[in-house]
């Protein structure tokens, strides 16, 4: 699989999405003016990791801020994962924040209620 590496702006994440290296990490903020166009690749991408996934996944999520749109889309990532799961393999969530930001923990908590995959926060 090609891997997607995407640099981060003040107003869209770092992605990093390294199936031979087992690295899935959405990271800084999300805030696209396109949020669908922006995300696009990164569902795309899921989906065909899907089909032929690693015994483990592990999806790393450090965003520092994202707005309504990007939570929809971040949503979509989960329902992947949350797919491969239900298929019986090995998935984690690490939900990174730092440690002062009540709403950012509190993100990770209200996804961890929304969709049957284990969650593992990470405060920084």
């Amino acid at each position: 699989m090609e891997t997607i590496k995407i640099q981060g702006t003040e107003d869209t994440p770092k992605i990093i999405l390294d199936a031979e290296n087992e690295i899935m990490e959405i990271s800084g903020r999300s805030l696209p003016e396109d949020v669908a166009t922006f995300y696009e690749p990164v569902l795309d991408w899921l989906k065909e990791y899907a089909e032929n996934p690693k015994d483990k996944t592990i999806f790393n999520f450090k965003l520092t801020y994202f707005n309504t749109a990007s939570s929809k889309l971040l949503l979509d990532i989960l329902m992947i994962l949350e797919e491969l799961k239900e298929k019986g393999y090995d998935v984690l969530i690490k939900w990174h924040y730092p440690e002062e930001d009540e709403d950012m923990e509190e993100a990770g908590d209200e996804y961890a209620d929304i969709v049957d995959v284990p969650f593992e926060k990470v405060s920084y």
